[in-house]
């Protein structure tokens, strides 16, 4: 569990004072302001118009959508009046962002900065010494009350491999500073990191030394800070678990008068769909089951607290569990690794009887305890059981038409069964945990427009009434860019497939080989990039040109590392690599869009909506299919120019652009209005890349 709950919370604060923000925002980024007469900072109009309207947004706790293109500067914009805001009213501001570059870009270049500007003026000397703190999910966190309760009873809890692992977790204990399971290597074994992490209620401050454990010295830096730092998928995970609502607090969306900025906002439809949702894997109900009793090793929970009695019950569960799920993974998902359930699923409850008397069992050994840590852990055991059983009931009844129902098959050997369901419409969920809140929302990105206008975003989110702005990039697009569409790739259909992707393969070589700088290749298919990929590999090589794909040796973090101190590299990606990417200067001169980046409405989630707006008398295509590409193709082009002095070059190589009539929705994303057209007859004398 993620809940923020704590004892000492304040559910109802007082009302705020008032706040300089708005008066301070304007002499910060006033031309002559304070960030160019003290740090010597240009001035950006756009930065102004920001900055202003933030501060604004913030002194009236009111929704502001704000669209504010590359270069604008959007971080200092809403850092600044946001930390003078937080200090004045001594409430907390919340940063998401969708990736963890932004998020480490924010932690450790952008707040610096701010503390220099603070410390640069008298009038601001009061916000100088602010206090942040990265909000990390809580199961990340080791916990030494857990360890040492661990160790302990390792003869009881763990075999030999697992106790030497317990062991290794004990070492890095003595030297890890925040406790984090990332600064492990290699990572622990998840069934020993889950008796000794902090996702338990024996981490509190009832039972932990809030000195010595790293999840309460955590929060302790979480409640005196004014900037909090989190990650959408968290936020909304940690808003569905009840945010600020859950301690009785009136305002604010995870903690009493918060109030928070969204960046990277486009993704947000996405990341909320995922998360007001039901997510039951077969894989960890085995693992919280064989948390009370493994038969294997016959240690767990029930093999400390129970009997022969509770133990038999936990294997009754774990066999129906393996009759539930293997029915649906023979049943349903032989075929595909992804299904739809349309109605009430055709399958025996096996696991609900088991379930129940487990749960049943479990309550009863948790009151035969006295209070304390160990009654604690088994009433939490009882309540993730009871959770499960509910969510099994709801999948099963497949009954609220307001909600699309799947399941999925995963892992190695695709043995893992998941439960999904995701609701239709997100803007009801959003509307009511996040934008009615009584505090300030800001939603920013470079892309939220679509067509020239917010309101599509602002209606799947359900922000109807939230101020808009667009405020366009300071770069000087129309001399740093050129934009080349090829006319004569044949167009994506299956009886042009094989000429589509010879094509692709003549043409990704001539352009990235023709361009002296790094290329960033951008493809809507895994198939097609390791075809293309395959064909051009070895002409890369013979011309010294280093090569990355994603799926291949790093993360997506990493490869953009490795390209951006290679200078001439050529980085393949599909999905995740058309946003997030940030490598200015020449080692990325180019980027390619080898296809319109349409996603297929095959996912249970977007066939259900397509139907869903059908219904209404709506057109699935010209209301999510057109809007979602044409904002992921403005992320995907705008990886190209991050800085005033970038250079470079698009290349399209999907001639639906000029075919089709929505092509010119496509063209309008661009930040230029002229475009050459290629041709393999004309593009040797045509094509011309920046030097």
């Amino acid at each position: 569990m993620i809940g923020l709950r704590d004892d000492t919370d304040s559910a109802l604060p007082p009302p705020p004072p008032p706040s300089q923000a708005p008066q301070l925002a304007a002499r910060l980024f006033a031309e002559g302001g304070w960030l160019q007469s003290a740090l010597e900072l240009e001035h950006r109009p756009q930065q102004e118009h920001m900055a202003r309207a933030v501060a604004a947004s913030f002194a009236s706790d009111e929704t502001l959508l704000f669209e504010a293109g590359t270069g604008v500067g959007k971080s200092l914009a809403y850092l600044l009046p946001g930390i003078i805001q937080a200090t004045d009213q001594s409430r907390q501001l919340l940063v998401s962002t969708h990736t963890i570059s932004l998020q480490e870009q924010i932690e450790t270049k952008d707040l610096p900065l701010c503390r220099r500007i603070f410390k640069s003026q008298p009038e601001l000397a009061a916000y100088a010494d602010f206090k942040s703190a990265v909000l990390v999910g809580k199961a990340n966190y080791l916990c030494p009350t857990r360890l040492a309760t661990a160790l302990r009873d390792k003869q009881e809890l763990f075999s030999t491999p697992e106790s030497s692992e317990l062991q290794r977790i004990a070492d890095w204990a003595a030297t890890t500073r925040e406790g984090l399971r990332h600064e492990l290597s290699p990572p622990p074994a998840p069934e020993v990191w889950e008796w000794v992490n902090a996702d338990s209620s024996a981490c509190s401050r009832k039972h932990c030394d809030c000195e010595r454990c790293f999840y309460q010295r955590a929060r302790t830096r979480l409640r005196l800070a004014q900037i909090i730092i989190v990650n959408h998928s968290l936020l909304f995970a940690l808003m569905n678990a009840g945010g600020a609502a859950e301690t009785g607090a009136s305002r604010g969306v995870l903690f009493p008068d918060d109030f928070v900025v969204l960046d990277e906002a486009h993704t947000v439809p996405e990341v909320a769909t995922d998360h007001f949702g039901l997510r039951l894997s077969s894989y960890g109900i085995d693992r919280m089951l064989k948390h009370l009793f493994n038969p294997k090793t016959r240690r767990g929970l029930m093999a400390r607290h129970g009997g022969a009695f509770e133990q038999q019950l936990v294997l009754d569960a774990l066999e129906a569990s393996e009759q539930f799920f293997g029915f649906l993974r023979d049943n349903l998902l032989a075929k595909h690794p992804v299904a739809r359930l349309r109605s009430e699923c055709d399958c025996e409850p096996w696991l609900d009887g088991p379930l129940h008397a487990l749960i049943k069992a479990v309550g009863n050994r948790a009151d035969k305890l006295d209070d304390g840590r160990e009654r604690d852990e088994l009433l939490e055991q009882r309540g993730r059981l009871k959770t499960v059983q509910t969510g099994l009931r709801q999948w099963l009844a497949a009954a609220d038409e307001a909600f699309v129902y799947w399941l999925e098959r995963s892992g190695r050997r695709q043995t893992i069964v998941t439960l999904r369901t995701a609701p239709l419409d997100v803007a009801p969920y959003l509307r009511d945990q996040l934008l009615s809140r009584g505090t300030a929302v800001v939603c920013t990105s470079a892309t939220l427009a679509m067509g020239g206008t917010i309101e599509p975003f602002q209606n799947r989110i359900g922000a109807e009434a939230a101020r808009t702005v667009m405020v366009a990039s300071p770069f000087d697009f129309a001399r740093n860019m050129r934009v080349y569409v090829a006319a004569d790739v044949p167009l994506p259909t299956p009886r042009e497939a094989k000429l589509a992707i010879s094509a692709l393969i003549d043409y990704i070589r001539f352009c990235t080989l023709a361009t002296t700088g790094g290329s960033l290749v951008l493809f809507t298919s895994y198939h097609d990039m390791r075809q293309v990929a395959d064909a051009l590999e070895r002409d890369f090589a013979k011309a010294g040109r280093p090569f990355f794909m994603q799926g291949e040796a790093g993360s997506r973090t990493e490869l953009t590392r490795r390209l951006r101190a290679a200078g001439n590299g050529i980085l393949f990606g599909t999905d995740s690599f058309w946003a997030g990417v940030d490598v200015p200067g020449p080692s990325l001169s180019q980027v390619i869009v080898t296809r319109l980046p349409f996603d297929p409405p095959t996912h249970p989630v977007a066939e259900a909506r397509s139907e869903w707006v059908r219904d209404r008398g709506g057109n699935p295509f010209n209301e999510l299919t057109l809007p979602d590409a044409l904002i992921k193709f403005r992320q995907g082009i705008g990886r190209l120019i991050r800085s005033a002095d970038d250079r470079g070059v698009i290349t399209i190589l999907d001639a639906r652009v000029l075919a089709k009539a929505y092509g010119r929705l496509f063209l309008a994303c661009l930040p230029v209005t002229d475009f050459t057209r290629l041709t393999v007859a004309n593009r040797a004398d045509t094509f011309r890349p920046f030097t």
